[in-house]
Parts: C-alpha cells; structure tokens; sequence
C-alpha cells in the first residue's frame, strides 16, 4: 500500500477506537449520561470491543491502529520501517479526530457535568499512584503483552488430513478484544492502561484544545509515559519474537 492508503485506513480506524472507547468513558463519568456509575468492567469491556470495531475498519492496512503495534511489527520484519511514517501519522491524527468526535457527542452531558475539571479521564489514562519509573514499567508490561500476543497468536492452518485447524487468530479481530479487555481487568489499575501512545497523546492533546468550561489540567509533565512504556514494550515483543524458535 502507499502512504496515503495507509494514512486513511490507519485514521479512519484509530478515530473510531477513539470514538467508542473515550466514549464509553464519558458514558461511565458524566453524571447525566445514561451509563453513569461506578463499573471498571464496564469501561473494559467498552474498550475491548471499541478496538474489535476500530481494527476492523482499519482492515486494509493491517489494522495496526497504535504505534506500539506499529513498531513492535517492524521490530520482528513484519511491517516494512519505510511504512511506520504513514501509520503513526495516521494513528494520532486519527486519535485527535476521535476525541473531537466523542466530546461532540457528549457535549451537552460536558456542559452540565458538575466536575469538569475531573473529566480528562475520559481523554487520556493517568496513574493511581504517580511514580513515573513504575508507571512506565506497568505499561511495558501491559503492552508486551498484547503485542506478544499480536505476534504469537496462531491463525488457521490446514492439518496433514486435510482439516481445518483453527488457532486463536481465526476469532480475528474479535480475539484481540478479548485480549484488551483481559489485560485492562487485569493489568489496567495502576495506570488506566493506555497500551497505545496514539490512544492517549491524541486525545490528551484534543481534551487540551477543546472548549471544555472549567477543565482541568492536561498533565503534559505525565504525558510522555504512556508513549514511551508501550514503544518499549512493543519494540520489547518484536525484538523477542525474533529470537524465538518461531520467529522469522
């Protein structure tokens, strides 16, 4: 594909995981809207299933949809380096169009929300105990996970006899949503498990720029750690996935 293919797909597919997953954020935080209460499954779930949607989208360009993918793909020669421009441009522009989308759709639940300042949330991830090291760390692990997953997980093949086998990956994108959900019930606590810079830069930039009255603070002084734990820990996979028996 050329970089413009590979833009639109990469855009199109990261703005709608944006769109549903700060979405059923919002659902879950503003307190005139429908889904308001105290439920972190819930949000798990939402997410999970907003990245099953998005990535299906995306379909045409491999459906990366996160630089962390991106990179932890090229990292084991299964995404040429000259094609990461074109993905990680189009995955942040993506984020940002997203975040726009879903503050549009809750806007008049913004406008009356009687916290704005607690509403960045819904944008970008954020630490329960601030502890940048540690922070970093827990995203590593949380996004070596899925892409070690992403490079792992077998598809369908064709046995001796004939027969189908069908691996994990034959669920398609459907089996990374369950891989999501299950890492954000599990591993997403300490840090709201951003496991994708562009998921959390992209929106934190957006919440940054939109006029929401009474916001709080973008927090730029966290913002670099939910970008550099995931590049780490899916460069980390890429590169692991290389010297394993199995890798190319």
């Amino acid at each position: 594909m050329n970089f413009g293919e590979i833009f639109l797909w990469e855009m199109l597919g990261t703005a709608t995981l944006i769109l549903l997953g700060a979405g059923v954020v919002a659902n879950r935080v503003l307190k005139k809207a429908l889904g308001f209460g105290d439920s972190w499954l819930f949000i798990a779930i939402g997410w999970g299933f907003a990245v099953f949607v998005g990535a299906s989208i995306a379909n045409p360009s491999g459906a990366h949809i996160n630089p962390a993918v991106t990179l932890g793909l090229a990292a084991a020669d299964k995404t040429e380096w000259a094609d990461v421009p074109a993905y990680l441009l189009g995955q942040m522009v993506g984020a940002f169009l997203g975040a726009v989308l879903a503050w549009l759709t809750y806007k008049l639940q913004f406008d009356t929300h009687d916290e704005p300042e607690n509403t960045r949330g819904i944008f970008c991830t954020g630490p329960t105990v601030p502890n940048y090291a540690w922070n970093v760390v827990t995203e590593l692990i949380a996004t070596f996970v899925l892409i070690f997953w992403i490079l792992l997980s077998p598809g369908a093949t064709v046995g001796p006899d004939g027969v189908p086998v069908f691996g994990n990956g034959a669920l398609g994108y459907a089996a990374v949503a369950f891989v999501v959900i299950s890492i954000g019930a599990s591993l997403g606590g300490p840090t709201g498990y951003a496991i994708n810079p562009a998921r959390d830069l992209g929106p934190r930039i957006a919440y940054a720029v939109l006029p929401i009255k009474g916001k709080g603070s973008p927090e730029w002084n966290y913002s670099w750690v939910p970008v550099v734990g995931p590049i780490v820990g899916g460069v980390l996979a890429g590169l692991l996935y290389q010297i394993l028996p199995t890798g190319s």
